[in-house]
């Protein structure tokens, strides 16, 4: 059997493999912030995490931090010489074929 899923927003795209990452829902919304400004900011850059600390009302921009740490230490994203990026299968540059096979 073949299944194709249209997963319509990046919300949709994250939730659906957030089985493979367990986040929470907080940390499935804060990946979120940080993906939609990453094209401006770049993910979870000293300036992406000021802006959202101002969009979420957030004292202390520095609060984030630990958010960018849950995220990284469920692989949801990867530290590189460049800076953060979004784990492979959630950069969702090419079409995935998942195959699931039941263990008895």
């Amino acid at each position: 059997m073949k299944l194709t899923l249209k997963l319509t927003t990046t919300a949709k795209y994250i939730t659906f493999w957030n089985s493979i990452f367990n986040l929470t829902k907080k940390e499935i919304s804060i990946l979120l912030d940080f993906i939609s400004i990453s094209a401006t900011y770049g993910l979870c850059t000293l300036d992406a995490k000021k802006a959202i600390a101002v969009q979420r009302k957030i004292k202390d921009y520095n609060t984030l931090n630990n958010y960018v740490k849950k995220l990284k230490d469920k692989n949801a994203i990867e530290l590189t010489n460049d800076g953060y990026k979004l784990h492979r299968l959630l950069r969702n540059e090419e079409n995935v074929t998942v195959t699931v096979v039941r263990g008895r």
